[in-house]
């Protein structure tokens, strides 16, 4: 009867090993990973990763609609429809321009995401964790875009979402440009601190030609982050029809807000102030977070309401 006991045990106990054996052999979804070809290298990024830290608010808004949790950002300048990222729940990792290297070390985190006011600081950040450039190409906004969204949804397991939120983003500004009247031009302009600058296609905010249909005013304008400076006898000789303007102000502070720069003889004399055809730009969708699911439909909306 010992002998019989004890071969049973052993029977047991290699059955138990060759199961161990085979949960050991088979991969979790945690250890799939996505090779990211990006701007700035190649990442292998693990699927559906659960320590997520993000520097750009683009991302952080396309995680927001996706219904992703993030663990930590950087909680100055957040978009005001993102404001619930400003509470303890997050922590707070820098600046966009200064992350804060200890909290990071502390936090282990999964995945970083990162845009063009982070990239100074991508080697290092790439020493913590496997870290992304997420940044939006201004000469192709909407395919960049399109390719952001996408490979968020593949990384979060969202890809329905994606489409979704793509297609009808598509549509939006297909609608859009077949709105946008062919005889009427505008010109972009954003303020700050009573000083003006100019942005025309393929700028950061040149969609608004380059994707929306609204023909540039002027086609020969500096390709700057802060635009091409310019005075206000510039914007009375371009006398635009449409005028779209952004308040720089409104989210770094200042004492100077858009509508009071603009409001004086030269500019009032165009078209677009005449015509009532001047159309403020939201700075957080704009400005702050451009690129973000949310952000984009927005600023379609912003300029479809403001030529209708």
């Amino acid at each position: 009867m010992k002998k019989i006991n004890l071969v049973l045990m052993i029977v047991m106990l290699a059955i138990l090993m060759v199961a161990c054996d085979s949960e050991e052999s088979e991969p979790n979804e945690s250890d799939e990973t996505i090779k990211v070809v990006h701007e700035l290298g190649t990442t292998q990024v693990p699927v559906n990763p659960e320590t997520v830290v993000v520097f750009d608010f683009g991302t952080l808004d396309t995680l927001n609609y996706f219904d992703v949790e993030v663990a930590a950002l950087p909680q100055i300048n957040v978009p005001s429809y993102l404001s619930q990222y400003e509470s303890d729940q997050y922590d707070n990792v820098g600046t966009l321009f200064e992350p804060d290297f200890e909290r990071l070390a502390n936090l282990n985190p999964d995945l970083i995401i990162i845009s063009g006011r982070t990239q100074e600081s991508y080697q290092d950040l790439s020493e913590l964790a496997p870290t992304i450039y997420l940044g939006i190409d201004n000469q192709n906004y909407l395919a960049s875009f399109e390719e952001n969204v996408t490979l968020l949804g593949d990384i979060f397991s969202k890809q329905e979402e994606a489409d979704a939120a793509l297609e009808q983003i598509n549509q939006a500004i297909t609608e859009l440009a077949e709105q946008a009247p062919e005889d009427k031009n505008g010109l972009i302009i954003l303020t700050n601190d009573g000083a003006l600058s100019a942005y025309g296609p393929g700028s950061r905010f040149g969609l608004i030609h380059d994707e929306f249909g609204i023909p540039p005013a002027a086609v020969d304008i500096e390709e700057a982050t802060h635009g091409q400076n310019i005075s206000f006898e510039y914007v009375a000789n371009m006398n635009p029809d449409y005028l779209f303007v952004m308040d720089r102000n409104a989210v770094t502070g200042g004492e100077h807000d858009a509508s009071t720069t603009i409001d004086n003889e030269l500019v009032n004399q165009t078209t677009a102030v005449q015509e009532g055809q001047v159309i403020y730009l939201t700075p957080d969708y704009w400005y702050l977070s451009s690129g973000g699911v949310e952000s984009v439909t927005q600023m379609i909306e912003e300029v479809r309401n403001g030529i209708e």
